[in-house]
This record gives C-alpha cells, structure tokens and sequence, in this order.
C-alpha cells in the first residue's frame, strides 16, 4: 500500500510537472525573440557569416544567414520563426551554393520554444538532442548557442557571434 501511495505522489509531480511545461511553452511569443531584428556580422570556420533577421509580423520573424570562405559561399541557411498556438516553433533549411537545398523538399529543422528571459530565448530541436539559446549579450552582440547533453546536464557553446551592422 505504501508503494502505491508513493507511486501515486511521483506520478502526481509528474503530472504537475507536464502541466507547467505546457503552460511555459504556450507563454512564448515572437516578441520573445524580437531583440534579434537587425543585420548582423561574424566569422565561423575561417570565413564570414551574415545573418538578417526582420522584425516580427503577423504570425512570423524570418531571417537568414550566408556563410562564406576564401570569397565564396558554403551555405545559405534561411531560419522561421513562427507562432502557435503552444508558442514559437523555430524551421531551419540549409542550402548549398546554387540553392540546393540540404534537406528534402518537404523537411526543415524544427525546434520548439521551452523558455525566454530578457534577451534571451531557449528552443530544443524536435528530437530533443539539440538546444539552442539566442541571446542579446549587449545591444551590439548577438549570440547563438548550441548545447548538448553530457552527463545529464545541457552543455553550451558559442556558435556564432555576430556584431550588429
């Protein structure tokens, strides 16, 4: 009986625990990533990395990024934001030079919102083995990182850093 009554408070915590997941997600919004507007330059693997990204409109914020080395691009990656009715989902496309795309036709990468704080905004990638954080360090740096799991803990890094033009 005592292991049906702790069984029953675990499952009780979970259940609260879902509950709230699904309550932070819906409180995400496009403004929770609007900080990111703007033209934005850096390096990444030796060569330039450009990224835009508009204003949010309607029901999206879209931006892309080129990357470029030795005066040629390597990839083109064209990122939506998008509002749902559980928050913001992040779709990612890459493409070749000659805008071949990376992925099928009908696949993009998809991430979903989990959290915002002032500046900042956390997506997990829909298998859940990719996070990514974008963050405003100052009104002139723009960051996005990648984190992974090692451990049992969610580990980031730097992946580009771009300066406002």
């Amino acid at each position: 009986m005592r292991f049906f009554t702790s069984l029953r408070a675990v499952l009780y915590v979970l259940f609260l625990g879902l509950l709230s997941f699904g309550t932070q997600a819906q409180s995400g919004a496009l403004s929770d990533v609007a900080f990111m507007k703007g033209h934005w330059l850096g390096t990444f693997n030796g060569g330039p990395i450009e990224a835009f990204w508009a204003a949010p409109a309607g029901d999206n914020l879209t931006g892309f990024m080129r990357m470029m080395k030795d005066n040629k691009v390597t990839m083109y990656e064209m990122l939506v934001f998008e509002q749902t009715e559980q928050g913001p989902i992040v779709l990612v496309k890459h493409f070749k030079p000659g805008l071949v795309a990376m992925e099928e036709k009908e696949i993009s990468d998809r991430y979903r919102f989990i959290e915002a704080k002032k500046n900042q905004a956390l997506f997990e990638k829909s298998d859940g083995a990719v996070r990514i954080i974008y963050e405003l360090r100052t009104p002139n740096q723009l960051v996005i990182q990648r984190g992974k799991q090692e451990g049992g803990k969610w580990i980031f890094a730097d992946l580009f850093v771009f300066a406002r033009q």
